[in-house]
C-alpha cells in the first residue's frame, strides 16, 4: 500500500509567495481536553507532528491559545529546525481562562505580546501567516490591525489573516492592510460561511476551514456519509475532505486529530477523485 502523500491535494500559494500543499494539519487537538493544559501523550503528539512533514503535508496551523502554548512546544519539539518549505500558520487574539473558555482581547499592546510570544515558543524570527483570532468589538479594527501591520514593518510578521469573520469584516480590514486568508468554520455539513468562500475564491484569498470533520462527527461510524464512503471504498473523513478540496481552489482544509493512523486516513483523501454527482451525492447526504 503507497504511503498518502498531501501534495497530490494540489498547492495554493498564499499571499503570492507561499506555496502550500493543500491539505494541512490543524494542532488543536493536540492540548489537553478543552484545549487546555499538557497533551495526555506529549510523545504520541511528537510522533503525529513529525508524521505530518513525511506525508508530505507542509502548512501547519496553531495559535497561541492552544494550551495556551502547549501545541506551539510540541511543534517545536518535534519539528524544530523547520524544514524551508514548512509554513507555520498561528493566530493571537484570544486569552484562556480555562479548559473551553476562550475571551477575544484585541489590545494592541497585548496583541504585540502575544506575537513576541508566538515568536519565541515557536524559536522563529517570523511568522508566515498571523492570523487575528477574533475581532474583538470593544477595540477599534484599526488599533487591532493597526499594531499587525507595525509588526509585520518591523519584519516579525509575514503575511495577516482573519478569522471568523464575515466578507464585510475582510472589506474594512483590507482597507487598512493586506489581507491573504480567513479562517472560518466550514465543512460539509455546516456551510454559513459559503459567501465568505465565494469572495474569497473570487479575490485569490486563502479560505482555511476549521472543524473540516466537525470535530470527527462527520467520520463516526452511522454518520451520514457514512454509507457513502463504504460505497466508495473510502473512510467518511476522506469523502469530507476531498468535497473541501473540490469545492474551490483556494480551500486548504485542516484536519486535526492526535492519532497517527487517523492522520493517515486524512492525508489519502487528498489522492480521492469525485465526479460531480458523486460530490453533489455528499453535499445531499450531509
Amino acid at each position: 500500500m503507497s504511503t498518502p502523500d498531501a501534495a497530490q491535494s494540489g498547492t495554493f500559494t498564499i499571499g503570492g509567495d507561499l506555496a502550500v500543499n493543500r491539505l494541512g494539519y490543524g494542532v488543536m487537538q493536540l492540548p489537553g481536553t478543552g484545549v487546555w493544559g499538557p497533551s495526555p501523550d506529549p510523545e504520541n503528539a511528537v510522533r503525529v507532528l513529525r508524521r505530518t512533514v513525511e506525508l508530505g503535508i507542509n502548512l501547519i496551523d496553531t495559535a497561541d491559545s492552544y494550551g495556551p502554548f502547549v501545541a506551539d512546544h510540541l511543534i517545536r519539539e518535534a519539528l524544530h529546525p523547520y524544514r524551508d518549505d514548512l509554513v507555520i500558520a498561528t493566530k493571537v487574539g484570544f486569552t484562556r481562562q480555562g479548559p473551553n473558555q476562550w475571551i477575544p482581547v484585541g489590545r494592541p499592546e497585548y496583541l504585540r505580546q502575544q506575537v513576541e510570544l508566538n515568536l519565541r515558543h515557536l524559536g522563529i524570527e517570523r511568522i508566515d501567516l498571523l492570523q487575528l483570532h477574533r475581532i474583538d468589538p470593544k477595540v477599534t479594527l484599526e488599533d487591532q490591525l493597526g499594531e499587525l501591520v507595525a509588526l509585520q514593518n518591523e519584519g516579525k510578521i509575514r503575511h495577516l489573516g482573519l478569522s471568523e469573520v464575515s466578507v464585510d469584516d475582510v472589506k474594512a480590514s483590507q482597507k487598512l492592510a493586506t489581507i491573504v486568508s480567513v479562517q472560518n468554520l466550514f465543512n460539509v455539513a455546516r456551510r454559513d460561511a459559503e459567501p465568505l468562500l465565494d469572495f474569497a475564491t473570487e479575490n485569490n484569498i486563502a479560505f482555511i476551514p476549521w472543524f473540516p470533520l466537525a470535530t470527527g462527527k462527520l467520520a463516526k461510524p452511522g454518520s451520514s456519509l457514512d454509507a457513502l464512503a463504504t460505497r466508495h471504498g473510502a473512510s467518511a473523513s476522506q469523502l469530507a475532505l476531498a468535497w473541501l478540496l473540490a469545492r474551490s481552489p483556494v480551500i486548504l482544509p485542516i484536519p486535526g486529530t492526535s492519532s497517527v493512523d487517523h492522520l493517515d486516513d486524512n492525508v489519502a483523501a487528498a489522492s480521492l477523485k469525485l465526479s460531480a454527482e458523486e460530490l453533489d451525492e455528499i453535499s445531499d447526504a450531509a
